[in-house]
């Protein structure tokens, strides 16, 4: 008599560690613009706000996740051997490197029609990023959406402040 068991397979330590590296590395990238740049400014704290501006918390907890969530697609997508996977991987170095752009240009120049420029592009970027992935690794793909959907507000909330402060 045959015996089955439900439990998933055991990742081996080298490839979690490397998984984790990911993670840590998207992290640190993603992060670095805010030790730059710092929503405590006086120029931030005096501009007119919408109702929907998130409480400043909001921001770390949701952004720490969501590049957690891309360092687990990245690695996804980076141990494939399928065709796909340069122009994917290069897609979503392009997509962060607008990401990195977007604060610096939001709070240090304090442009907010550039920084909103930035965050158009960006979200172009993803999305694109997101199809390429998808033909590489589909769960890679689906762990970017939530990152899709906090840029699509941030792009709202970028415009409004424009708006509110033009």
């Amino acid at each position: 008599m045959e015996t089955r068991t439900n439990s998933l397979p055991v990742p081996d330590p080298g490839s979690l560690l490397r998984a984790a590296g990911f993670v840590l590395l998207v992290n640190v990238v993603g992060g670095l613009p805010g030790i730059l740049s710092s929503p405590e400014s006086a120029w931030f704290r005096s501009l007119a706000k919408p109702w929907f501006y998130p409480p400043t918390i909001a921001f770390p907890v949701v952004w720490t996740t969501l590049f957690t969530l891309l360092g687990v697609a990245l690695w996804l997508v980076w141990r494939s051997d399928d065709d796909g996977r340069r122009l994917a991987l290069g897609l979503f170095a392009v997509q962060m490197l607008f990401n990195v752009v977007w604060t610096p240009t939001f709070f240090t120049l304090e442009a907010l029609f550039a920084a909103f420029a930035v965050i158009v592009v960006l979200w172009v970027l993803i999305a694109a990023t997101i199809l390429a992935f998808r033909r590489v690794d589909r769960r890679a793909a689906a762990l970017l959406v939530p990152y899709l959907a906090w840029v699509t507000f941030a792009a709202v909330l970028n415009a409004e402040l424009w708006r509110l402060n033009a």
